[in-house]
């Protein structure tokens, strides 16, 4: 049985924190900098009271509304997530109940951050080729400002909070095809939130000041230098490994869609895959960094702007934290 993706919609925070803004909190950045460095003009922010899965739940809500969707027909929730609102249970038993979706859909968690999305979509298909479920609800939702330092402006810059839903079913505008899927966790360190597991327990004293840039260990770290190598060295491979597992080549695809890092990595990506503008999609500049709602979301929008002929290919590469990557190509009906 084929795995189709039939709708996607998203939430954003009602918060709105603009260069200007950030410009004002330091000012050694200005506004039209970060714009120009990093392609992100504003980004959304989650309240103090308002949780990832709050999110989730409303992105969920808008999908059944502009789509729809019966939430009777949903047999299966996978919740992605890096900030989930408890330990325990798994935060899909509890969006389960607030959409009010039968007590006879699967629900589970998985922890993955940009590659996220791509790798609900592999499950979601592996569910629904295997039998086990026919109308897979993926959510993905990340309160990264929650675990941002107020003084970290290279990480307030780029990240802003959002949800996404989509839906997988056994019909719908595109098919999903293969998928190439990747992990290196020696990168680990170098996208992380160390403290409030049980390993490194959250600090009981107050947090210590900053040092040499690096903030206490509650707070995310990236080393952005890394993150930029390990990128540039393995989503091309992703790429060619993803088309060639799908037996087609660079010219088949319409619209490459990747995870929205960031303006400057996407440019150096696409120049060094010798791929045109024009097929390549960035979605970034009024929501930033949105984690493992990139991709849905700048498919959404992608799908409003850009030709989707029947017979078209698209291809969607997520990659980041972990260190994790995928791909895989839709094909439209």
């Amino acid at each position: 049985m084929q795995a189709y993706l039939k709708a996607i919609s998203y939430y954003l925070p009602e918060k709105e924190v603009t260069n200007a803004e950030l410009a004002q909190l330091f000012p050694e950045w200005g506004a039209e900098k970060i714009a120009k460095k990093i392609g992100i003009e504003t980004r959304r922010i989650a309240a103090d009271n308002e949780y990832a899965s709050d999110m989730a739940v409303k992105a969920a809500e808008q999908l059944f509304a502009e789509h729809a969707i019966e939430r009777t027909a949903i047999d299966f929730i996978l919740y992605c997530t890096q900030s989930p609102d408890q330990f325990l249970p798994s935060t899909a038993c509890v969006i389960q109940d607030r959409l009010n979706i039968p007590v006879s859909a699967g629900a589970l968690d998985f922890n993955l951050g940009c590659s996220g999305y791509v790798y609900g979509l592999a499950v979601a298909k592996g569910l629904v080729t295997a039998g086990i479920a026919s109308n897979i609800l993926l959510l993905t939702a990340e309160t990264y400002s929650k675990f941002i330092h107020p003084e970290d402006k290279g990480n307030r810059t780029i990240f802003g909070d959002a949800a996404s839903a989509s839906l997988i079913s056994t019909d719908g505008f595109a098919s999903i095809g293969n998928f190439d899927l990747g992990t290196d966790g020696r990168g680990a360190g170098n996208l992380m939130v160390k403290q409030g597991g049980l390993r490194f327990p959250r600090a009981i004293e107050e947090a210590a000041e900053p040092v040499e840039g690096r903030f206490p260990d509650e707070f995310i770290y990236m080393n952005g230098p890394e993150i930029f190598t390990f990128t540039s060295r393995e989503i091309p491979g992703l790429v060619d490994r993803t088309l060639l597992k799908n037996e087609l080549k660079k010219s088949d695809i319409g619209q490459f869609v990747l995870h929205q890092a960031n303006q400057f990595m996407l440019e150096h990506l696409r120049k060094k895959m010798h791929i045109g503008s024009k097929h390549f999609f960035i979605y970034m500049a009024m929501v930033g960094n949105t984690v493992s709602s990139t991709i849905p979301i700048a498919l959404y929008h992608a799908l409003k702007e850009k030709d989707t002929a029947a017979g078209q290919h698209w291809l969607l590469a997520g990659f980041g934290v972990g260190y994790s990557w995928g791909g895989t190509v839709i094909k439209f009906d």
